[in-house]
């Protein structure tokens, strides 16, 4: 959706604004509304008017558990920079929303904020572990379709920014059988990305319940602690509806606690500089492409047939994402487990490059070149 969105403001030849739409809407002390905050992650780099038009129809063909994330947002962020306004007023702002908003979650349960992270010292933070994960699906099905994602692959890196990646786990899975007239819309969005066949794929394939089980004895911490997961902040709905439909299908219970990755980003780069990162320099630092065709972070599959969205690749660019981001800033002397050896000594400068996330979508991503 975000690609979709960015994509089509540059095809009409709309330059962003030089201060981001938060920055500005924070200076005019306007709440914030859900669909804001929507526009605000799709397209950062663009003035709200111009935005709104390339978002509508994303924003309406969100499910209303998606929608649920952005109203916590508003209200959360209103409650604290507006507490004598209620999200009521904030909703019927001058910002559109292009669309009637609830709040009933039905289907999925509140996912944890960054709160819930906190060290005594930069000592503790620095030897924290954190599970970065991934899965993969045939596309996205409509909300009135009850499997909403055919997950096909998983991935998970066990991480600290003391060690850098220590362990990973990857694993193709066996899909469900797509609804009945999606056949060709789920493998052509497999196409269009990952690549893995429905039918016909050569390589062995794991079941939900090996799945689920394995990843609970790799993500398990000590002395019986919840596992953290950590995975990008846009994917966080289709890998916790993943997550849990197998276990719904498995029978195996098991509590974990899904993350958004910026909100750890937030708590290092607050924890260090005391103060907020602007959201276009997290997604910068995210999507950098510089790692796409490094050796050893795609699957032996993935790379074999030069293939770039991997969901173990994905898990590991976080890592390297963070490594690179902080590591001199705590101390800690990169290795060949926190970057690709080839790209540890390389340039900041940044640049663009489109890509195809899924069928029909296209996202404006930034990498970064050698001088």
């Amino acid at each position: 959706m975000r690609g979709r969105a960015a994509a089509t403001a540059g095809a009409r030849g709309q330059r962003p604004s030089a201060a981001p739409f938060g920055e500005a809407m924070a200076r005019r002390g306007r709440p914030r509304t859900p669909f804001a905050w929507f526009v605000r992650e799709q397209l950062p780099e663009v003035p709200v008017a111009d935005a709104v038009p390339y978002c509508s129809q994303a924003w309406e063909s969100l499910a209303e558990e998606e929608k649920a994330t952005y109203v916590e947002k508003a209200r959360k962020w209103n409650s604290k920079k507006h507490p004598q306004k209620t999200v009521k007023k904030a909703c019927n702002g001058a910002d559109p929303l292009p669309a009637p908003l609830t709040t009933k979650m039905p289907s999925a349960a509140r996912l944890p904020d960054a709160c819930a992270l906190s060290w005594k010292d930069d000592q503790e933070m620095v030897a924290d572990i954190f599970y970065f994960l991934d899965i993969y699906s045939y596309g996205k099905l409509p909300p009135h379709c009850e499997q909403r994602f055919l997950p096909c692959e998983i991935g998970c890196v066990r991480y600290s920014l003391q060690d850098g990646i220590v362990a990973d786990f990857h694993h193709f899975i066996d899909p469900e059988v797509p609804p009945r007239g999606f056949r060709y819309h789920c493998q052509a969005a497999g196409d269009e990305t990952h690549k893995i066949p429905i039918s016909g794929f050569h390589l062995p394939r794991s079941c939900y319940a090996v799945v689920l089980r394995e990843l609970v004895e790799f993500a398990r911490p000590a002395r019986g602690a919840q596992p953290r997961f950590f995975c990008r902040s846009n994917d966080r709905f289709r890998i916790n509806w993943c997550l849990g439909r197998m276990a719904s299908i498995t029978g195996i219970e098991s509590h974990w606690e899904l993350f958004a990755v910026e909100d750890l980003i937030m708590k290092l780069y607050q924890r260090k500089y005391q103060k907020e990162p602007s959201v276009v320099w997290m997604h910068r630092k995210l999507d950098v492409c510089l790692w796409d065709f490094s050796s050893n972070t795609r699957c032996k599959w993935h790379e074999e047939n030069d293939i770039i969205c991997c969901a173990l690749a994905s898990c590991k660019k976080m890592g390297y994402c963070i490594s690179k981001s902080f590591a001199s800033a705590y101390g800690v002397s990169l290795t060949a487990a926190h970057l690709p050896l080839q790209s540890s000594d390389c340039d900041q400068s940044t640049n663009t490059r489109i890509v195809k996330p899924d069928a029909g979508h296209v996202q404006v991503r930034f990498f970064q070149l050698r001088p």
